[in-house]
């Protein structure tokens, strides 16, 4: 006997329910770059200032074949029999990473980080190492995890998916407050709660693009060594920016207070997708025993993802020892292409969006000095229904703030990125862009307030 199945029923007849899975699934937080993708995918005309991406004329085919020659030749030269080189490339290598000597001689270096191979992991992507450090710290239900508000999607949506709590610490528009900083530990304390980190991006921040001064710098390790609790410092943006940057917060920390998180996405390439995670905070078992927090990381990565692709590893452990260990020396030209480039995007919104004109309007935006983003603020909400108007009727893709705010917020402010364009490209977005927020802000008052015609997560 046959039986026929329609290629819409699942193997067992039994559709899952959506409500059965884990509620993860239902976070918005995972909903924005789905929303962003198919928004681009439905406009493709349409400038975007969207998506936080190195510029693809940086990358040429044939370098990656020459770092990943100088990393074998280096191996070689090491004393590597040609058996261990193969090994090295083709086989899963170690969970905590195989080049972990050459990013420890590169942090100190560039960074003046001075930490031994053994406190650093390998990740895949500065994303790995977010999830890895918060399912080390968080431990319990009472546990949650400070983040500067607004703050970068990954870090939430990893807490999300952990089932971490997240509280936020909002930020001014001159960047973090120390003051809120200790009002929120305070009176999470207060409520029974143990603020295990602050996750922050003190350099250039996605998405604000904020940059910490060097008092806040130093009155974060103040407060983290008071009350026991660790930074998690993100540091993406540092060596893809023009001038000499303050120093990072983990150069700075004299108490171990600091987990530093890296990435080559931006300073070597995405397709990578090799990060890493210093942590040398120490970690004593129940028999007396002290380890290090990277040891602690690596258990939890040999269950994740095993290990950093060997090849991945090959590729930017060439790109740096090309440099001598100096992304800044590395990236030199990239650094001054992404300042030229926001420096371009604020002259053009001067330009088209003169003082006179922001005030009548109620506009204003920061200055970052580097970095990818900028805010815009607006007199209007900026949310999904926004964008898709200023797509369909403007040809000018931007990101809402709101997407950014753990606890809401945001909604009249957009995200600008600068990276990704031709200058060419930035004075017609631009123009376009000033075009939608001079028309939205006049028929703001007419906008229907019930659903939009479009999700609005």
């Amino acid at each position: 006997m046959s039986v026929t199945v329609s290629p819409n029923t699942p193997p067992n007849g039994r559709p899952l329910r959506r409500n059965d899975l884990h509620a993860c699934v239902r976070d918005p937080v995972l909903d924005t770059m789905t929303f962003l993708n198919e928004i681009t995918h439905r406009y493709p005309d349409a400038i975007s200032f969207a998506p936080g991406r190195p510029y693809d004329g940086f990358f040429d085919i044939e370098q990656i074949f020459d770092r990943l020659r100088g990393y074998l030749d280096h191996l070689a030269a090491r004393g590597r029999t040609p058996d261990e080189v193969r090994t090295a490339l083709y086989q899963y290598g170690p969970t905590a990473g195989q080049i972990r000597d050459i990013v420890a001689d590169s942090l100190r270096a560039d960074e003046g980080i001075d930490v031994p191979p053994e406190s650093i992991v390998v990740t895949v992507g500065a994303q790995e190492a977010m999830l890895l450090v918060l399912r080390a710290l968080v431990a319990g239900p009472g546990d949650v995890v400070l983040v500067a508000s607004p703050c970068y999607s990954g870090i939430t949506g990893a807490a999300r998916l952990l089932g971490a709590g997240v509280v936020p610490v909002d930020e001014g528009e001159d960047g973090l407050s120390l003051a809120e900083l200790e009002t929120v530990i305070a009176r999470e304390r207060a409520a029974g709660r143990r603020p295990r980190a602050l996750y922050v991006i003190p350099d250039h921040s996605n998405p604000s693009g904020n940059t910490l001064d060097r008092d806040t710098r130093d009155g974060l390790l103040a407060t983290a060594e008071r009350h026991g609790i660790l930074i998690i410092e993100d540091s993406p943006y540092r060596r893809v920016s023009p001038g000499t940057p303050l120093p990072t917060l983990k150069s700075l920390d004299r108490s171990r207070a600091v987990v530093h998180l890296g990435s080559y996405s931006k300073t070597v390439f995405p397709g990578a997708r090799v990060g890493f995670a210093v942590a040398d905070q120490e970690v004593v078992d129940e028999d007396g025993r002290v380890g290090l927090l990277a040891d602690e990381l690596t258990r939890i990565k040999s269950m994740v993802t095993v290990n950093t692709s060997s090849l991945s590893q090959a590729v930017v452990a060439g790109a740096l020892l090309a440099a001598d260990g100096r992304i800044s020396a590395l990236n030199a030209e990239q650094a001054a292409h992404y300042g030229d480039a926001m420096r371009t995007t604020l002259r053009c919104l001067d330009a088209r969006l003169p003082a006179s004109l922001r005030e009548a309007l109620g506009v204003r935006w920061n200055r970052p000095a580097g970095g990818f983003f900028l805010t815009v603020r607006v007199p209007f909400r900026a949310d999904n229904a926004a964008l898709a108007r200023s797509a369909e009727k403007f040809g000018v893709l931007w990101t809402p703030m709101s997407y950014f705010y753990p606890d809401g917020g945001g909604n009249r402010a957009l995200r600008l990125s600068t990276s990704y364009l031709t200058t060419a490209e930035i004075q017609e977005g631009t123009a376009r862009l000033a075009d939608f927020i001079e028309a939205q802000s006049a028929t703001e008052e007419n906008l229907p307030s019930g659903p939009a015609n479009i999700r609005n997560r």
